[in-house]
């Protein structure tokens, strides 16, 4: 009888939250919203921006205030709930909240970095008046357990994760070997295997048990760093009211790309590492091809693949093929630092945020090889799919 209570009262608390969020949906607008915050330990004129968040994209701010005697505040209106960041300063900082037509009050406490060029840390944050917030913090509670696993598997697996690293990086098949027969190592990658399966399923639960309404594809947004078309059968789940909504088109954009080949490339100026502005069109100049590769220091496939790119580079060089690489880095030194390590012989430009967003790049390594006129004729050459490309364009 006692598990009998128990799965009835579960069944209700589960109940109530979908009919929260199915609520939430149909609700009318109210007159707007209202944000008001109180965060002590902040600088007077410090300026704060609402940018919105769970876009995949650089956005720009919709609104912007600056503090005073720690308070500021935001108004405005919106059609349904949206996930915005309060960005302090030059993005120095932030709080994450969930914005409704509601009045909304945030509070916490600000440490001032110490160092110059560090970040603003908030402790004691509390945001009420925002139902949508609080939905949200409880049907994404579970990310608190998957940390803790995370951790957990990590422990004592430092050192050997620092010699796979170099291992792959110098491709030293013998070391990865005697590495991966170890009983240590052999037990991490277990354990992680089952983490990642974990970590998909309690994703995917939270997705499928809102697929009437907008909630639906925003836990897509905020739970998957970037789609692409393997998540479709996702996507199809949902209705016509949650395809339709802010978040359910952001989606649909996402797993149903446009190509971009057979468009033509506009010219752009980005900075090389000694800070000159380079002309796309200057370094193209007398080129039969240009392999336009995005990448970033952190990025293990991306430098994986710079001996294939080596490689081409010196059979096709003299024929007219050239590279331009473009990092997406966001430190500027971490980049600086792989070039002095890759030295690769062409072109390195460093990314404004513009051009990689021009050309949709959504996951790295991200390859675009363009013709002497500017057109877009492949993408996604990697390894031997770009030798045999090549081959096929240069051959004579």
């Amino acid at each position: 009888m006692k598990n009998l209570k128990n799965n009835i009262y579960a069944l209700c608390v589960c109940l109530l939250l979908t009919g929260y969020a199915d609520a939430q949906a149909k609700k009318t607008p109210a007159a707007g919203y209202t944000v008001e915050a109180q965060i002590t330990g902040l600088e007077d004129g410090t300026i704060v921006k609402l940018i919105p968040g769970a876009t995949h994209s650089s956005e720009t701010a919709v609104a912007e205030t600056k503090v005073k005697d720690g308070k500021f505040s935001f108004t405005g209106k919106l059609n349904e709930p949206r996930y915005f960041y309060l960005a302090f300063g030059d993005n120095k900082g932030f709080i994450p909240v969930m914005v409704e037509n509601s009045k909304i009050k945030v509070t916490a406490s600000a440490e001032n970095p110490k160092q110059e060029g560090g970040r603003i840390s908030f402790k004691n944050q509390t945001i009420t008046g925002s139902k949508a917030n609080d939905y949200f913090v409880k049907q994404t509670a579970f990310k608190d357990e998957l940390n803790k696993d995370y951790e957990a598997y990590h422990v004592g697996i430092e050192e050997l994760s620092n010699v796979v690293g170099k291992a792959r990086k110098e491709n030293n098949k013998k070391l990865m070997d005697s590495v991966s027969n170890l009983p240590q190592w052999k037990k991490f990658e277990a354990d992680e295997k089952a983490f990642f399966t974990k970590v998909e399923k309690l994703t995917t639960d939270v997705i499928t048990r809102h697929k009437t309404n907008w909630w639906g594809p925003f836990f897509m947004m905020t739970q998957f760093s970037y789609l692409t078309p393997d998540q479709k059968p996702l996507y199809e789940q949902f209705s016509d009211a949650a395809k339709k909504s802010y978040y359910g088109q952001l989606v649909d954009k996402e797993i149903n790309p446009k190509s971009l080949v057979g468009t033509s490339v506009a010219n752009f100026q980005l900075n090389d590492k000694d800070g000159n502005a380079k002309s796309v069109k200057d370094i193209v100049s007398g080129k039969k091809y240009i392999l336009i590769d995005f990448w970033a220091s952190w990025c293990a496939p991306c430098r994986k693949e710079i001996p294939n790119l080596k490689n081409a580079y010196a059979a096709y060089a003299e024929k007219g093929f050239e590279v331009l690489s473009i990092s997406i880095d966001k430190d500027q030194k971490a980049w600086l630092k792989a070039l002095g390590q890759e030295n690769m012989q062409w072109p390195n430009l460093y990314d404004d945020d513009k051009v990689s967003k021009a050309f949709n790049v959504k996951t790295i390594p991200a390859t675009y090889l363009v013709d002497s006129k500017g057109v877009i004729v492949s993408d996604n050459l990697r390894g031997e799919a770009l030798e045999a490309k090549l081959k096929e364009l240069l051959k004579s």
